[in-house]
């Protein structure tokens, strides 16, 4: 496993992390016994980063990333995030007395002294660009209790509200060969800023692993079902905001263009740690056989010059009018 430095954190980090949305059981059917599993076995492939939130199960992913740290002598590099935990709710959430309270809640469940990085996780535009919130978590860090602060956006104009603000560790975007807008807008800033970029959504929702079908069914709990146009949160979250029959479709002229000698994930993932201004990449994974195959991806060499154009023609072409969503 290949290891980046985290914006100004300092800390080393593996290119492949591991992302436990899915651990937190809000969506998908995975047991203490089987989530323990994957992220022993995300340690034991090089991943030394996680990313959770307080809302992921409602704390369950947390509180399972905790667990498996007191049984684990390995450093692991943990980033949650705040703000969408649904008490006291918005825009209370925002208020400073709120954001120290849920940091001090995922202290507890991670049992751990102080957070790696915290990160606002997906909060409104308009919260981000009053910025009071940032002057809340720089005086968290200065007392301790986080160690880096950064936050997750849905959108660039997000993004680069959020670069306007000192002591910024990182940005984590949406970023997959279906979204390849932040490579234009928001990478150049960010290496300046020396503020690092943590990739989410890299498989579109499963829709890059190239296993799914028209005939795919998904369970009622899964976002994949019930937020499929955006009814429950952003649609960008789901798919990468493609429509599902669409996304199909572009799999489809998508696998022409990919090397044989690599899956579908594999090159997807590939892909998006050519660009250097990637820090890390964060797919989940349901079971340890798909850690080990996102994790293959460290190991693989850069996709040539000639695909990469080829990809970027595909999406110009092809993928970007069919994008819904903040973007």
């Amino acid at each position: 496993m290949n290891n980046r430095i985290l914006g100004n954190s300092g800390a080393k980090v593996s290119e492949v992390g591991l992302g436990t949305w899915q651990i937190g059981g809000s969506w998908g059917d995975i047991n203490d016994a089987q989530a323990l599993k994957i992220l022993r076995q995300a340690v034991d492939s090089g991943i030394n980063f996680f990313d959770t939130a307080d809302v992921y199960g409602d704390g369950r992913s947390e509180r399972l990333i905790g667990e498996f740290l007191k049984q684990t002598n390995s450093r692991v590099f943990v980033a949650t995030k705040l703000g969408r935990g649904s008490s006291p709710g918005w825009p209370e959430n925002f208020q400073a007395k709120n954001v120290r309270a849920h940091v001090e809640a995922s202290l507890a469940r991670l049992g751990v002294d102080a957070l790696d990085l915290i990160q606002l996780h997906c909060i409104p535009t308009e919260v981000l660009r009053e910025g009071t919130i940032f002057e809340t978590l720089r005086q968290l860090k200065t007392e301790g209790l986080v160690k880096n602060f950064g936050a997750s956006v849905e959108s660039d104009e997000e993004a680069l509200i959020c670069l306007q603000q000192s002591g910024l560790t990182s940005l984590q975007i949406i970023f997959n060969i279906f979204r390849q807008k932040p490579i234009s807008t928001i990478f150049d800033r960010a290496k300046t800023q020396n503020v690092g970029i943590i990739a989410r959504v890299p498989l579109a929702s499963g829709l890059l692993s190239g296993k799914m079908s028209l005939e795919t069914k998904f369970s009622a709990t899964d976002h994949r079902n019930y937020n499929r146009d955006g009814q429950s949160f952003n649609v960008g979250e789901t798919f990468a905001g493609i429509p599902f029959d669409k996304g199909i479709e572009l799999v489809d002229n998508l696998r022409t263009l990919l090397p044989k000698d690599m899956t579908m994930s594999q090159a997807a993932l590939r892909w998006i740690l050519d660009f250097d201004a990637i820090t890390t990449v964060i797919p989940g994974a349901s079971s340890v056989e798909q850690v080990r195959a996102n994790v293959s991806a460290s190991n693989l060499s850069p996709l040539s010059p000639k695909l990469h154009q080829a990809l970027t023609k595909f999406y110009d072409q092809s993928v970007v009018a069919n994008i819904r969503g903040p973007y």
